[in-house]
């Protein structure tokens, strides 16, 4: 049982017991003393005649104010139900907020490789160790090329015969139509000549790129450093018969480091206005390492909606940055000029009309701490968000998440 207090009664506060009604029976009530009527504020209860229609009517009263009681009750436990909904919001140009945010990234070599054959066969030779420090060009293992030199050798000597007969055929070919002329051998001959000329000069020109293709493999038991660098594995052994293609040495070049950084959704428009980064790894506390963008991710991740940015940055004077060592980047100066009079939006902020053909976003009243719907007019779409061409100005601050659940 659940009690709804009222002010209003003749005598001050009470309550109403939410109770099932009694079905109608032998005890009616014959008057509300108290309410009604005045006195104790108690129902007297005396036997009732089932026939008498007054007995019927007071049930009905009665039924009808408990009713009113409780939807009065009802209706302000609502008034009391109501929720304020948080969102989430940015500062249009809000340089600060990027400048505040620390951002960690693991480093790695700006140029990488894992270098392989493309033909198989046997390792005569791998010159280099972990560790050594190699320059482009630089031979860093070789396969056993004599099949590949005896197929060559082959190929050139096919060459050679098919070139031979080609010649001959041309001389024939010149010789055919000189007697055509002067009528002395049928056409037909000279047809028959002309294919056996054609013929040949394709059987030369099909054993050429043969010899291109044996030439080719015959290079490719060189392995060569495509760039200088650093040798960091290496994966097979001399004397080891190897496939085309399995991993044979990995290099990479630590001259230039990169560190790749996942930036919010709510921050990534505010990327084209960072004039520099510094970057500090844990292993070298202290040290700053100056950096710049290089490259701005424009797909966000699915799990985690962030957007990754590519720091590059020069191997620092005193210490040695090696890939996997862990950072953190920030943004050491900002400037709102650096993005000229563009006006950059999160993706996130802007929302489609219920036609469709407009597009909105709220904007947060800072006085009142409410929200209002604007119309904006959208530019090109940019790694750092959407441009604004009219609506919006810097210093405005909107929704960037919960934008469709406001009303």
């Amino acid at each position: 049982m659940s009690k709804c207090p009222f002010e209003n009664g003749p005598t001050g506060p009470f309550s109403v017991p939410f109770r099932p009604s009694p079905p109608p029976g032998p005890l009616t009530i014959v008057s509300w003393n108290g309410w009604l009527g005045g006195g104790e504020g108690r129902p007297r209860l005396s036997q009732a005649d089932t026939k008498r229609p007054a007995a019927t009517i007071r049930y009905g009263v009665t039924a009808v104010v408990l009713a009113a009681l409780l939807a009065a009750c009802q209706q302000e436990a609502a008034e009391q139900a109501e929720v304020l909904r948080p969102v989430r919001v940015i500062r249009i140009g809000d340089t600060e907020a990027v400048e505040r945010r620390a951002l960690s990234g693991r480093a790695q070599a700006s140029r990488e490789v894992t270098l392989e054959f493309r033909v198989e066969g046997e390792v005569i030779s791998l010159p280099v160790a972990v560790g050594d420090r190699v320059e482009e060009g630089q031979l860093l293992g070789e396969l056993d090329p004599d099949i590949y030199q005896a197929e060559v050798n082959r190929l050139r000597a096919n060459l050679a015969s098919a070139q031979a007969v080609q010649a001959d055929a041309e001389i024939d070919a010149d010789r055919d139509r000189t007697l055509v002329q002067r009528q002395a051998i049928a056409q037909a001959r000279l047809d028959d000549t002309l294919v056996a000329l054609d013929a040949a000069r394709a059987e030369v020109a099909a054993i050429r790129a043969t010899l291109d293709r044996a030439e080719l493999d015959l290079r490719y038991t060189r392995l060569l450093a495509p760039f200088g660098g650093t040798v960091v594995a290496t994966y097979v052994e001399r004397f080891e018969d190897v496939r085309a293609s399995q991993p044979v040495v990995r290099l990479l070049d630590p001259s230039q480091i990169e560190m790749v950084v996942d930036v919010p959704e709510t921050l990534i428009s505010l990327v084209s206005y960072v004039r520099e980064v510094v970057v500090e790894f844990d292993a070298f506390p202290g040290v700053e390492i100056s950096a710049e963008i290089s490259e701005v991710g424009s797909e966000a991740s699915e799990a985690t909606r962030t957007y990754p940015v590519t720091l590059l940055m020069a191997q620092p004077d005193g210490v040695t940055i090696l890939p996997g060592m862990a950072g953190q980047a920030r943004a050491q100066r900002t400037d709102l000029d650096a993005g000229g009079d563009r006006v950059i939006a999160p993706i996130s902020a802007v929302f489609g009309g219920a036609d469709g053909a407009e597009s909105y976003v709220w904007v947060v009243d800072e006085g009142s701490m409410s929200v209002h719907q604007r119309p904006v007019a959208l530019g090109d779409a940019t790694a750092q968000g959407l441009i604004i061409q009219s609506g919006l100005d810097l210093g405005d601050v909107v929704v960037t998440a919960g934008v469709h659940t406001l009303t």
